[in-house]
Protein backbone atom coordinates (compact mmCIF):
# COMPACT_ATOMS: atom_id res chain seq x y z
CA UNK A 1 0.00 0.00 0.00
CA UNK A 2 2.52 2.48 0.61
CA UNK A 3 3.95 2.09 -3.03
CA UNK A 4 0.47 3.32 -4.12
CA UNK A 5 1.31 6.63 -2.15
CA UNK A 6 4.80 6.97 -3.06
CA UNK A 7 4.32 6.16 -6.97
CA UNK A 8 1.01 8.87 -6.56
CA UNK A 9 2.84 11.40 -5.14
CA UNK A 10 5.74 11.44 -7.88
CA UNK A 11 3.64 11.95 -10.70
CA UNK A 12 1.62 14.64 -11.45
CA UNK A 13 0.58 17.40 -9.17
CA UNK A 14 2.12 15.30 -5.98
CA UNK A 15 5.04 16.65 -6.61
CA UNK A 16 4.40 20.02 -5.25
CA UNK A 17 4.18 18.66 -2.11
CA UNK A 18 6.94 17.87 0.85
CA UNK A 19 6.43 15.66 4.00
CA UNK A 20 7.47 17.72 6.87
CA UNK A 21 8.70 16.99 10.47
CA UNK A 22 8.74 18.79 13.10
CA UNK A 23 10.13 18.66 16.60
CA UNK A 24 7.60 19.97 19.00
CA UNK A 25 7.70 20.25 22.97
CA UNK A 26 4.85 19.33 25.08
CA UNK A 27 3.45 21.78 27.27
CA UNK A 28 2.30 19.31 29.46
CA UNK A 29 4.79 16.53 29.80
CA UNK A 30 7.87 18.74 29.05
CA UNK A 31 8.81 15.57 26.78
CA UNK A 32 9.26 16.17 22.82
CA UNK A 33 6.75 14.89 19.91
CA UNK A 34 6.67 15.24 16.13
CA UNK A 35 4.26 16.59 14.32
CA UNK A 36 4.68 15.65 10.24
CA UNK A 37 2.35 16.99 7.57
CA UNK A 38 2.32 16.90 3.98
CA UNK A 39 2.94 20.69 2.45
CA UNK A 40 2.96 22.69 -0.21
CA UNK A 41 6.38 23.70 -1.69
CA UNK A 42 5.94 27.31 -1.04
CA UNK A 43 4.79 27.00 2.39
CA UNK A 44 7.45 24.99 3.79
CA UNK A 45 9.21 28.30 5.29
CA UNK A 46 6.26 29.09 7.32
CA UNK A 47 5.16 25.71 8.42
CA UNK A 48 8.60 25.53 10.36
CA UNK A 49 7.99 29.52 11.47
CA UNK A 50 4.94 28.81 13.25
CA UNK A 51 4.24 27.54 16.59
Amino acid sequence: MAKKVIATLKTGAGKTFTKCIKMVKSPKTGSYQFKEEMVHVDHIKDYFVQK
